[in-house]
């Protein structure tokens, strides 16, 4: 099984028909983040085989350059949007630098990362403007797939939205750690301190996995 293969059948169901349309209407007629080749980049880095790690954001980043296909990571050359600077903040606070420092967390990706936003696109400055439109369907149908075919994914469901997944993993099966959302309207409510890094590389090295390099 590859991510592929999940993708493709979640394009054969009507919701996902539904959704491309709507899509495809935006594409051309707004600008929307991120780039169309890069909807799915997220799958393409970290590999079926190697999954470890779920981070779930809610939406892309929705200013030109910066959404680039994997949630909360930016391209190297821009600056650190203000999500990013906090997740880099705890990172340093709790086990020191991290080697994304540039924003990029391709790295994590390619480790077992899997970095998806609940919606996967977004309009130009209208934050969760490609809500409701179908993108939570698929985001569940990703989340049951894993939560059926996997064991031992370490799960950090960040914000409200993400959060509320929780109801489709099975705590027996998986672990879920949870936190208020990285932006600077609700970092300061918890998501600073939360540890989960750490943590999630206690959970790993438990579990006789390798842990991340953050």
């Amino acid at each position: 099984m590859k991510w592929l293969e999940v993708i493709e059948a979640e394009k054969e169901k009507e919701y996902y028909k539904k959704l491309k349309e709507i899509i495809d209407e935006r594409y051309k007629t707004t600008k929307v983040y991120p780039a169309k080749e890069n909807i799915f980049h997220a799958f393409s880095l970290c590999k079926y085989e190697n999954l470890k790690v779920v981070i779930l954001g809610q939406d892309p980043y929705h200013q030109a350059g910066q959404a680039q296909g994997l949630a909360f990571s930016t391209p190297a050359n821009i600056k650190n949007p203000p999500s990013m600077v906090n997740i880099l903040k705890e990172i340093k606070d709790g086990i020191g630098d991290s080697q994304c420092n540039d924003g990029d967390l391709t790295p994590w990706a390619k480790q077992g990362v899997l970095l998806i936003n609940t919606v996967l696109t977004v309009e130009d400055s209208l934050p969760a403007s490609h809500q409701k439109i179908g993108w939570e369907i698929f985001t569940d149908n990703i989340i049951n797939h894993i939560n059926e075919n996997f064991e031992g994914v370490v799960f950090l469901l960040w914000g409200s939205p993400a959060i509320k997944k929780s109801k489709l993993i099975d705590e027996k099966k998986h672990h879920i750690l949870t936190a208020p959302h990285p932006s600077p309207l609700s970092s300061y409510r918890g998501f600073f301190g939360c540890k989960h890094f750490s943590k999630t590389n206690e959970i790993l090295k438990s579990m006789g996995k390798s842990e991340i390099i953050w």
